[in-house]
């Protein structure tokens, strides 16, 4: 090879590398290119992915009727612990979810949702509320009444009526009714609105905890002190769990008696069994002969919101009255002429052994209204210590809110079972401050001072 071949060789070899350099920039731009092209295809494909996922979110979430602190129920996840340990039961109804600006679609009562409305505004609201992923019970029956048409056709004659007006008053426009009856014997001073008293009752939701506590106590299983553990962690002592209405506390307490035992207390406090003697039109409230299905929540549901058991304001009014008096279960009466009321003698049903104990269950009654569940109570009425429960509940479109009280007053010891029917504005903390106004009324009138024909009315121990 000569001379010029081997620098013509040596020009190509010391190019070689520029060329590759201009390639690679070459093919850098080119691959940046694609990049920038797939990526805006990818971003319109995604944009069309996402628009009918947030529109066809169909599947619903289990619910709550809520209780006093909220209008919207928690996700499912969530709802189990917070029902269990709460003042409230799940609700046997449909649902309502809830949108921007509070319209709502609604939920089937299998907990799915139902066809969207054929109402374009009303379908808008729908695909919103799914949307928002907030759901709430739907409650069909009314929680007022016309007004001024409280107790009207109720039969006053033998009343007392300066009870008589302080009930109707603090009732007011609610659907519900007021029991008041004197603990020492058994007398009903007065029912308002008696056609919902009278009859066959509803669900006691967590009223039915003061029959559960005074059963664990008689059995020995508890006293007021010792610490129970609950469910997914913690311990809790009944004086809480009655202040705070805490499920579980009662879920695991009525696991540790049994359905067997319970039921036997159940009879002897009196459910089940006619409350009053001889009271026209009153009906039964039923407790049942077998325990709730395990699928159903079983004893331990039962004894925490009293699913499966229909309870009369009549009747939880006269296990009330047996604590106030330290064990007797009188027959309520109900005076209807001037002659039934000249000729009042007290019935007792059974006495109860149970004395011993009642000290060991006001600590938690107290609680409740004193910073408890009952505690709107004290916004009416400070005079005398007040001792209680609430309850809260809800099945197929109707809320109940139960109070059932008993108070040490000058006149003798008064027993009140405020009762209230109907959609969200009904809960048991409601009832409870409604029973504040109706003692804050009976002050007002100077009841606790006035020395009325009541105070010399017979008692059981005189008349046996």
């Amino acid at each position: 090879m000569g001379p010029a071949h081997e620098a013509q060789s040596m020009r190509v070899e010391n190019n070689s590398p520029r060329e590759d350099v201009d390639g690679m920039r070459i093919l850098s731009v080119w691959a940046m290119g694609c990049a920038i092209v797939a990526l805006l295809a990818g971003s319109a494909n995604l944009d069309a992915l996402n628009a009918p996922r947030s529109l066809h979110r169909l599947k619903a979430e289990p619910h709550l009727s809520q209780s006093r602190h909220a209008a919207t129920a928690r996700p499912a996840r969530r709802s189990s612990a917070r029902a269990a340990a709460s003042d409230v039961q799940p609700s046997k109804g449909k649902a309502r979810a809830h949108g921007k600006k509070g319209r709502a679609a609604a939920v089937a009562a299998d907990d799915t949702f139902s066809a969207l409305p054929r109402s374009p505004r009303a379908r808008r609201a729908a695909l919103r509320a799914r949307r928002s992923g907030k759901f709430a019970e739907v409650f069909t029956a009314s929680s007022f009444v016309p007004s001024g048409s409280v107790g009207l056709g109720d039969n006053t004659v033998g009343e007392d009526p300066v009870v008589r007006q302080a009930a109707v008053e603090a009732l007011g426009s609610m659907n519900g009714t007021a029991v008041v009856i004197n603990a020492n014997n058994g007398r009903i001073l007065a029912m308002v609105n008696q056609k919902l008293a009278l009859s066959p009752g509803a669900e006691p939701c967590s009223t039915i905890k003061i029959t559960v506590a005074m059963a664990a106590l008689s059995e020995g299983i508890v006293t007021r002190d010792t610490p129970v553990a609950l469910a997914g962690g913690g311990r809790m002592s009944m004086t809480q769990a009655l202040a705070h209405s805490n499920n579980l506390y009662f879920e695991s307490l009525g696991r540790m008696l049994g359905f067997e035992r319970m039921h036997h207390y159940a009879n002897q406090f009196g459910l089940g069994e006619l409350a009053g003697y001889n009271i026209p039109g009153e009906r039964l409230g039923q407790y049942p002969d077998h325990e709730l299905p395990v699928s159903e929540g079983g004893v331990g549901r039962m004894c925490s919101f009293g699913q499966g058991i229909s309870l009369t304001p009549l009747q939880l009014g006269a296990y009330v009255v047996a604590l106030a008096n330290g064990g007797t279960l009188y027959y309520l009466q109900h005076p209807t002429t001037p002659e039934d009321l000249a000729s009042f003698e007290p019935r007792v049903k059974r006495t109860l052994d149970i004395a011993r104990f009642v000290p060991e269950m006001q600590d938690g009654m107290a609680g409740a209204v004193e910073y408890g569940t009952a505690r709107r109570l004290r916004a009416s009425f400070q005079q005398f210590p007040v001792f209680g429960k609430t309850g809260t509940c809800s099945n197929r479109g109707t809320r109940f809110g139960w109070f059932a009280s008993f108070m040490h007053a000058p006149q003798g010891d008064l027993v009140t079972v405020f009762f209230l029917e109907g959609g969200r504005p009904v809960f048991g903390p409601r009832a409870a401050e409604l029973t504040g106004q109706f003692y804050k009324g009976l002050q007002d009138r100077d009841y606790f001072k006035m020395q009325t024909a009541e105070t010399a009315m017979p008692t059981a121990t005189e008349t046996r």
